[in-house]
């Protein structure tokens, strides 16, 4: 998944919030789950306390982050195909405000990755697996009820 344009007002908070790039003390390590490709790639992404590609101005990887992390805050569970958000995310009140209008940042990050997952489940559908239990043992996810999800279909 690549950057959206125009959508750097909602995720510019990332760079200084970094919470999702970090474990708590307590916690042991976050493998973050890397597609086939990715894991050409990187090789692996291990958070022991600080991921490894973070910098005091964000992610250094860029558009070519892992899909993982450019997933988020959201998490996708195959098993049931429904979306959820981790609640801690400082950005999830104006993610849930805007994420049903296409032109909004939200909405294109949540359109681009439906269509990355709908590639994945073909593809890779380990992948999403593996994603989920990991987004579930550390993430508090609450599931966006369908209603209030897009149909692509319509778009």
């Amino acid at each position: 998944m690549r950057a959206v344009p125009g959508g750097d007002a909602l995720f510019e908070r990332c760079a200084s919030c970094q919470r999702c790039c970090h474990i708590d003390p307590g916690y042991g390590p976050l493998e973050v789950t890397l597609t086939q490709s990715e894991h050409h790639r990187l090789g692996s992404v291990c958070i022991e306390t600080q991921c490894p590609h973070l910098s005091s101005k964000g992610c250094t990887l860029g558009d070519t982050k892992p899909f993982a992390c450019s997933l988020y805050p959201l998490s996708y569970d195959p098993h049931n195909r429904l979306y959820s958000l981790d609640v801690e995310c400082p950005l999830v009140p104006d993610y849930l405000e805007g994420f049903v209008d296409p032109e909004t940042a939200a909405g294109q990050h949540l359109r681009q990755a439906m269509q990355t997952i709908q590639q994945l489940e073909i593809s890779e559908p380990g992948f999403l697996l593996e994603n989920h239990a990991i987004d579930s043992e550390f993430f508090d996810l609450k599931r966006i009820p369908v209603e209030l999800m897009p149909d692509l279909r319509k778009q």
